[in-house]
């Protein structure tokens, strides 16, 4: 373990040796880089233990693939998991500086968008916690997604540069560059398709190292940046080209540059496909260096390798392992699809049909025309055994191809993941079984073994040890600490949720966390808060199915009673709002325009100051979210039921107290199982409920508004320009679209949502209650840790265990 002293003298000597400055004349920043790089060492120090740990047991590895990972700000969490916080505080100490201002200086790593990116990132800490030799594979993206600003109300999207001054984190590794085959065409002149004149781009890897608690084991995440193959272009240069000298850099660097280009013109969806690709490629040439020497290792490449699909993103990695089986190694195609199949496992993340990823064959006969002829390889192979399974069953045939072939012929990339690999995930309980039921009913029936569920699950760590200190050590005062790598201790505290001293010490750490978010919030909205409030908040990614709209329509209603009946809420609260919108969702982006507006109305109003404030909160992140769901009373996860394969949100509140109102969806109703329907505010019509609803054609959504006054009254004052007087009617087609469709039921939940409310503000008034329900979630949150998914996905998909320690 690094001594106080021995942590001093290693920041001393990056501060003069490799920023070359002394120490007095560090600028924040620079402290930042000193620390980063002297805690490195240790970390650094353990990967290469556990590669060598690894490497010398020879077992099977995992290599997670997934296209985002939010993996938040590292220096914290690193020093929480090496065991160096306190070293580090105090070695800080004595060298004039503050922990916690050096590590509020670190950028969040721009590598995600939302809950799939930050699943990837608490799995892989589990599993360098549960000491299981898995990796990652992404993109080295340099702008990320986006930075979200407000102006006049609506979302403006600007560059989120977070490497413009550097990271210590990522580790640069451009010996193992890989290159990268595009365009081209297939030449079938030989008998044997080869793909020939392609154009090359290069991916140059570097390593985050991921540290699992206690140190003992270090993975890693290998992150890809696009690079031309070749240097400038110098006769053009020379000439005052200089455009042409530099151009194969711009369209090679182009890659690797934001996450998620917009897909709404050809350009942008031809680079979404190469992306996709490019990680695929630089992962598969990375992997089969590590494992295979010769052919009979590549035959037997399942027992020693396990890949993880993470959604549909890196699907092309099936098509990619069996071209370079076939084309370059020689393996037939039908056992390179059985090979394929012994490696792949595929997890799906959504039932929604604008989210099943498809390529047109057009465009993958552009950009991979060799992958294109795998994929009808594959397809005919596959139909071939659907043929078996279902003789003359035409219709059936159609809806299994991997082809769709109505309209524009499109290939379908949860097809051919499921295809290609020997298990399929949902990440709920109901999510896996309406994935069998309602989504690809027909590849359940032909292949019931192959799909299961695995419900998601978030890393204790990062979400109770590093957002709320003060709540782990009440915990562990209580109870031990033996809950930091067994999250089904903290059942232990149940025994405790009636102690009045307890109740209050819980309620002191709340208020803190609330007065501190008070702080942040003013800082960047001017709003002010009040903590004795009920803080009431709705963070996730802005879409219509997780129904922001609804709680906008819910705090109308409430904005009513005060303001016209001179009704004051029996609970005051303070609404927080954050999360983004994608930058070509109209929808999504006017239910922001929408609540930013009724915040600048309510937050202004005389009459409201006492008792309500909304806010929405910019530019929402990890590390926002981990000053946010600390200081949360009230967790809202109120998506359509049947929509939300899961939510990891919700886990992170409950483990962190907030008592949750929910609809019965996706993990919720695991939430709801192990709490106990006195512990959860649940509503809303269920997935079997709603499904009826959808078939039924006398079903009117203006209906709610001639049988519930509530309803009429809210959608009244929005199409009256009471929250746009200035913009006249911007609101009508989010109304228009209730009324006419609701195709997500915030109408016909609205009601009960409204009801729901009133009872929390009510039960919000009996504190010893409402701590002693808090506690209860806390207490029984174990469940849903990510230890407990990654044990479940080793046990049952990927068959790995952990190398014996030394």
């Amino acid at each position: 373990m690094l001594t106080r002293d021995e942590l001093k003298q290693s920041i001393l000597r990056y501060t003069r040796y490799t920023l070359g400055i002394d120490l007095s004349a560090l600028t924040p920043r620079e402290q930042f880089l000193a620390v980063s790089l002297a805690v490195r060492e240790s970390v650094i120090d353990r990967l290469i233990a556990t590669r060598n740990r690894n490497r010398q047991a020879n077992g099977k590895h995992v290599y997670y693939l997934s296209m985002e990972y939010l993996a938040g700000r590292a220096l914290t969490a690193n020093l929480l998991n090496l065991g160096l916080l306190e070293v580090c505080r105090d070695a800080l100490s004595d060298l004039g500086m503050e922990l916690e201002s050096v590590a509020a200086i670190e950028p969040d790593p721009a590598l995600g968008n939302g809950g799939l990116g930050r699943l990837a990132a608490c799995l892989l800490e589990s599993m360098a916690t549960l000491d299981l030799p898995g990796y990652g594979y992404g993109i080295n993206f340099e702008f990320g997604l986006f930075r979200q600003r407000f102006k006049d109300g609506y979302q403006q999207e600007q560059p989120d540069v977070w490497r413009s001054l550097g990271t210590p984190w990522l580790i640069l590794r451009p010996e193992f560059a890989r290159s990268v085959s595009l365009y081209g065409k297939l030449d079938m002149s030989s008998g044997t398709p080869r793909w020939v004149d392609t154009k090359t781009v290069v991916g140059v890897p570097a390593d985050l190292p991921i540290v699992g608690y206690g140190g003992n084991s270090v993975n890693s995440v290998r992150l890809y940046a696009a690079r031309s193959p070749g240097e400038i272009d110098i006769e053009s240069f020379n000439k005052g080209d200089y455009l042409k000298a530099l151009k194969a850099n711009i369209l090679s660097e182009r890659i690797s540059k934001v996450l998620y280009p917009a897909d709404d013109v050809p350009a942008g969806r031809e680079l979404r496909l190469v992306q996709e690709y490019f990680l695929v490629a630089c992962a598969l040439r990375d992997i089969l260096e590590r494992h295979a020497h010769n052919v009979e290792d590549l035959r037997n490449l399942g027992t020693k390798v396990a890949i993880q699909l993470n959604d549909t993103h890196p699907a092309l990695a099936i098509a990619e392992l069996i071209r370079l089986l076939v084309d370059e190694h020689g393996i037939s195609f039908a056992d390179a699809l059985a090979i394929s199949r012994s490696v792949f496992a595929y997890t799906n993340h959504t039932l929604l049909p604008e989210a099943q990823e498809t390529w047109t064959v057009g465009l993958l006969e552009y950009v991979l025309p060799r992958h294109l002829k795998i994929i009808y390889d594959i397809n005919e192979a596959f139909l071939a055994e659907v043929e078996r399974a279902w003789p003359n069953d035409s219709e059936r045939r159609r809806r299994l191809s991997l082809v769709e072939e109505n309209g524009e012929r499109r290939v379908r990339m949860m097809h051919l993941a499921i295809v290609g690999s020997h298990c399929v995930n949902g990440v709920s309980r109901l999510h896996g079984n309406l994935l069998k039921r309602r989504l690809v009913p027909d590849f359940a029936a032909l292949w019931p073994g192959k799909f299961t569920s695995m419900t998601n699950g978030v890393t204790q760590r990062r979400w109770m040890l590093a957002a709320n200190p003060d709540l782990s050590r009440l915990i562990s005062s209580r109870i031990g600490d033996r809950w930091l790598v067994d999250a089904s201790e903290l059942r232990s505290i149940e025994r405790y949720a009636d102690d009045e001293t307890l109740q209050h010490d819980f309620a002191a750490q709340r208020k803190h966390h609330k007065i501190r978010l008070a702080g942040i919030v003013t800082d960047l909205t001017g709003y002010a808060l009040d903590p004795e409030t009920l803080f009431d908040v709705h963070v996730k990614r802005i879409h219509e199915y997780k129904r922001q709209l609804m709680n906008a329509l819910r705090i109308v209603h409430e904005w009513l009673e005060l303001v016209d009946d001179g009704k004051p809420p029996v609970a005051p609260r303070t609404y927080l709002f954050g999360g983004k919108a994608a930058p070509g969702y109209f929808m999504a982006k006017l239910v922001i325009k929408l609540i930013n507006e009724i915040a600048r109305v309510v937050n202004s109003h005389a009459k409201t100051a006492d008792f309500l404030r909304v806010v929405f909160v910019p530019d929402y992140r990890v590390s926002l979210a981990e000053r946010i769901i600390p200081a949360a009373d009230l967790s809202e996860q109120i998506s359509t039921a049947g929509m939300e394969a899961s939510g990891t949100g919700n886990m992170k509140f409950m483990m962190n107290g907030a008592l949750t109102v929910g609809t019965y969806d996706g993990a919720n109703i695991e939430m709801l199982e192990e709490l106990g329907e006195e512990n959860f505010y649940r509503f809303g019509q269920n997935e079997e409920e709603l499904v009826r609803l959808r078939k039924d054609s006398a079903y009117r959504p203006r209906q709610w508004l001639e049988t519930d006054p509530r309803i009429k009254r809210v959608i009244d004052a929005i199409l009256g320009d009471r929250f746009s007087e200035n913009e006249k009617g911007v609101f009508k087609p989010l109304i228009d679209s209730l009324l006419d469709h609701d195709h997500f039921f915030v109408l016909t939940d609205l009601g009960a949502y409204l009801d729901i409310q009133k009872r929390i503000s009510e039960d919000f008034k009996d504190t010893k209650r409402w701590w002693r329900r808090s506690l209860l979630n806390v207490a029984r949150s174990g469940h849903f840790s990510s230890d407990r998914t990654v044990r479940e996905y080793a046990s049952a998909i990927w068959k790995v265990e952990p190398p014996p320690r030394s």
